[in-house]
């Protein structure tokens, strides 16, 4: 091993009051995705709703087969054990997020052949060296994005987050808005007979998390309805391509997460892909991750540009409460006027609009957009 390696691993060994490693056996108690965890969290003291969180930006290689995505696990495994020893003399981190496509992107063109190569069921080995480092370190991580197939929905393939903790998977998100048409995974919104929450939120000691992915943020009413949900922090999985990300003029990234975060009263804890542009073709991944208090205020930010990069901020969900409780002016949540806006009375992208989720492939996609757009905007 490299000397300056070994001194680097033994600093962060240290700093965390023992060696590091990564453990090959499987966490044996944790709980089932779905499994209702609200009443055996201890309710939070003050001191455990005030901490750091961390957005960490990745720039691992393309696995191109499910083996190849232990590498990039492994490697969130080391980042995730760097954000705590950072953090180790100021307030503890508690929270971790990261990226959209950390553990594994969608590289090919067609369903078939990215369920065949890639996909994957959950739990499995990632997520539970995911739990293992968070009990270890007492953190929760909201995971990168893996793609998902389950038994229960034949030929759906989703792409899809876990936010694990010391007691394991709390709840798997579902990506409800895929980047159509190039994103040829199965939103669960496409599933008939799909009875799962589509936005799921955790109740945990620090705090009530929910999740949403890249492209949803784009749609105000994704994390309206995580708002809705009971989600004090919204967690931001993203892969966010230049030139939409954290510069000028195409600032969307900052932008959206500012929105967001005032529109809701909530923190936004948002981690964007780093790659550079031979990892992830055809395009540039820009960073930017940032931290965004419940007034849309830049508590921290990645200097924007690619690699790995790990931000640090405090976040305070014991401010948030009195806030939401005290506050009657700029309170939008209590303030919708939902009945005003007859558009939401009908479908748009329906349920149906997509007949063969295992042959998803862009040119159905694109298809499907062109029929939507002659229903839903004027000539």
């Amino acid at each position: 091993m490299n000397k300056d390696n070994f001194n680097r691993r033994s600093f962060i060994g240290a700093t965390l009051g023992g060696a590091i490693t990564v453990s090959a056996a499987a966490a044996k108690d944790s709980p089932v995705s779905g499994e209702d965890i609200s009443t055996k969290e201890p309710l939070p003291g003050k001191e455990e709703l005030q901490y750091n969180a961390s957005a960490i930006q990745v720039s691992n290689r393309n696995p191109e087969d499910r083996n190849g995505m232990k590498e990039n696990t492994v490697r969130m495994l080391e980042l995730v054990e760097h954000a705590v020893a950072g953090s180790k003399p100021f307030l503890p981190v508690r929270f971790i997020v990261f990226p959209e496509f950390a553990h594994a992107a969608p590289i090919y063109p067609d369903a078939a052949t990215l369920s065949r190569k890639l996909g994957v069921e959950i739990p499995n080995w990632h997520t539970e060296k995911m739990v293992e480092k968070s009990r270890e370190l007492n953190v929760y991580i909201q995971m990168g994005t893996m793609l998902e197939i389950d038994p229960a929905y034949p030929g759906a393939l989703f792409n899809t987050s876990c936010l694990v903790g010391p007691r394991g998977i709390l709840y798997k998100y579902r990506k409800v808005n895929p980047w159509i048409p190039f994103e040829v995974h199965t939103s669960p919104h496409d599933i008939p007979d799909y009875q799962e929450e589509l936005f799921p939120v955790a109740e945990t000691e620090i705090g009530r998390i929910g999740a949403a992915i890249c492209y949803d943020w784009l749609f105000p009413e994704a994390l309206r309805q995580l708002t809705a949900n009971g989600a004090e922090i919204l967690a931001r999985v993203s892969a966010y391509m230049d030139p939409f990300g954290a510069t000028e003029p195409n600032s969307w990234w900052t932008i959206v997460n500012q929105c967001r975060a005032l529109e809701n009263i909530t923190y936004v804890i948002a981690a964007n892909q780093g790659a550079k542009l031979r990892n992830y073709p055809p395009f540039s991944w820009p960073g930017g991750s940032m931290i965004v208090d419940h007034d849309g205020r830049i508590v921290t930010q990645a200097t924007p540009g690619d690699g790995e990069k790990i931000i640090t901020g405090p976040v305070d969900i014991s401010m948030l409460r009195k806030e939401r409780k005290t506050r009657l002016a700029h309170m939008m949540p209590a303030h919708l006027r939902t009945e005003a806006y007859p558009v939401y009375g009908e479908e748009v992208l329906a349920r149906n609009s997509f007949r063969d989720n295992a042959g998803r492939t862009y040119e159905m996609n694109c298809e499907v957009i062109q029929r939507v757009k002659k229903k839903i905007l004027p000539d």
